[in-house]
């Protein structure tokens, strides 16, 4: 009897225990989770991922998303594919039978990694294998720092292909070390690429000191002068013509000129970089962007103190740019627009909860006389100074030299908000500057929740309005009595003003 009771009991607790197992197994599967929707609304500034984070995983690239662009000329032709490219390194499955992932390592292809040895050749022939491969690595490891010359890495290829940069990427030192029969302009440029990621933790260092020191830069030191001659200098990262592209993670120094340029591009997703460059370093912008469209800048650290932290050029329409820390530098800018007599049409942009510090400008649009087009549906919003000499600036007589004469047509600038912009301003020049055409007048710009008090010294009251037309939903610090009502007859009545069809 006692032995019954004890079975009993045994089989009651081992059912108690199935029926709860089974329950906690069906409840995992079958419980929902709750996605979040994303309010494009002002949220707290939240300081950006410094260092960069650590690098992604070769076998999750992240995708990317956005519209099209006019095409570019042509450049040089890519080299022919290696015969003889060796096998891909130990090919991953992760779990699912029909994706499988090849990784393609420099080494494997002949590259030294000493930062001596020219590794081009071997960085084009596990391009040209990774190319062929869907869902590809070429993988770049770290502990090895590569040199390689200027190289256009050419698709179609087909599709999720990953450079995974780990180690050190690095160009000739120079440009007495530079091949003659290479660009100058640029160094490494992916050109008709879709669907491919750039990342990892690595550096690519442009080692543009010998660059900048050409006498014919414009050079700021003491006793240094500016002087005629040949002043091409390379792009470090430039992508061509190519769509639905991210870049991410990854420390990018000295360029000689733009650390990254993207040219007719397409669906661009760029996030966690940190690219660095010394005061003198002239033209250096952090990131540009030109006749490309739906873009997406996030998370990432720009000091590059000789140049825009990102420009965006002619051509540019849907980009979001948010948490970014920018600075010392020329702070964000649209432009500059219009040059030589130019057409430029650039709109919906969003520039939000991001800080700009030590910087020349901060939140800048800036034109050429003689232009036409329009800037129009621009949004800064939520964005913190640190002693920038120019927070808020339009400037629609953008000049290089002293002899830029008044010209007839302009960029029409419409359209702008200015929402939730705080912080302190150097006091050598006024918080806001909106010098706009003597004949094409800014229209439609609101200022909203602006506080920007000085960063040492008395407040500078008087905000610069040259033609400036707008409204004020808020009070201001300081105040703005310059900015003046309505439209102008002139707008009104030229239906053609700011055309961009």
């Amino acid at each position: 009897m006692v032995h019954s009771r004890l079975s009993l009991s045994i089989f009651c607790v081992s059912f108690v225990c199935f029926f709860l197992s089974a329950q906690g197994r069906w409840h995992h599967h079958h419980t929902k989770h709750k996605h979040h929707t994303h309010h494009h609304k002002i949220s707290e500034i939240s300081v950006p991922p410094f260092p960069a984070p650590e690098p992604s995983s070769p076998f999750a690239p992240e995708p990317a998303s956005g519209p099209f662009a006019p095409e570019p000329s042509s450049p040089s032709a890519p080299h022919p594919t290696a015969p003889f490219a060796p096998e891909p390194s130990s090919p991953s499955n992760d779990g699912n039978a029909n994706i499988s992932t090849d990784v393609f390592d420099v080494r494997n292809f002949g590259a030294v990694g000493d930062g001596v040895t020219d590794d081009t050749e071997a960085f084009k022939m596990a391009w040209d294998s990774a190319c062929q491969v869907n869902a590809s690595v070429l993988h770049v490891p770290s502990g090895f720092s590569f040199m390689i010359q200027s190289t256009i890495f050419t698709g179609p290829c087909q599709g999720g292909l990953v450079f995974q940069v780990d180690g050190t990427l690095m160009p000739p030192d120079g440009p007495e070390d530079w091949p003659k029969n290479s660009s100058k302009r640029q160094w490494l440029v992916f050109y008709r690429i879709n669907g491919m990621s750039l990342q990892g933790g690595g550096l690519i260092d442009g080692r543009g000191q010998k660059w900048w020191d050409l006498p014919c830069k414009p050079h700021k030191g003491i006793n240094r002068t500016t002087l005629s001659g040949p002043c091409d200098s390379p792009i470090a990262i430039r992508f061509f013509m190519s769509s639905n592209l991210t870049v991410q993670g990854l420390q990018v120094k000295d360029s000689p000129q733009f650390h990254f340029r993207f040219d007719g591009c397409k669906n661009v997703h760029v996030e966690s970089l940190h690219i660095t460059a010394p005061a003198l370093s002239p033209n250096t912008d952090g990131i540009h962007i030109e006749n490309t469209n739906g873009v997406e800048i996030y998370n990432s650290v720009i000091s590059n103190a000789g140049d825009d932290c990102i420009s965006i050029g002619s051509g540019c329409y849907d980009v979001d740019i948010k948490n970014m820390t920018c600075g010392p530098g020329h702070g964000i800018s649209i432009g500059s627009l219009g040059n030589h007599n130019s057409r430029a049409c650039v709109s919906n942009i969003t520039v939000r909860d991001s800080v700009i510090k030590v910087s020349d400008n901060g939140v800048r649009i800036k034109t050429w006389q003689g232009g036409s087009g329009a800037v129009s549906g621009i949004t800064f919003s939520n964005i913190h100074m640190e002693s920038v000499r120019n927070p808020i600036i339009i400037d629609q007589f953008y000049c290089l030299t002293k002899g830029c004469a008044n010209q007839t047509s302009a960029v029409y600038v419409s359209d702008i908000l200015y929402e939730s912009i705080k912080g302190t301003y150097d006091i050598r020049s006024p918080p806001m500057h909106l010098a706009c055409s003597d004949s094409v007048p800014c229209t439609n710009i609101t200022l909203s929740d602006i506080e920007l008090l000085p960063a040492q010294g008395d407040i500078v009251l008087d905000p610069f309005c040259w033609n400036a037309y707008g409204d004020m939903e808020t009070l201001t610090i300081p105040p703005v009595s310059c900015l003046m009502e309505g439209i102008p007859r002139r707008i009104l009545d030229n239906n053609d003003m700011g055309y961009c069809g």
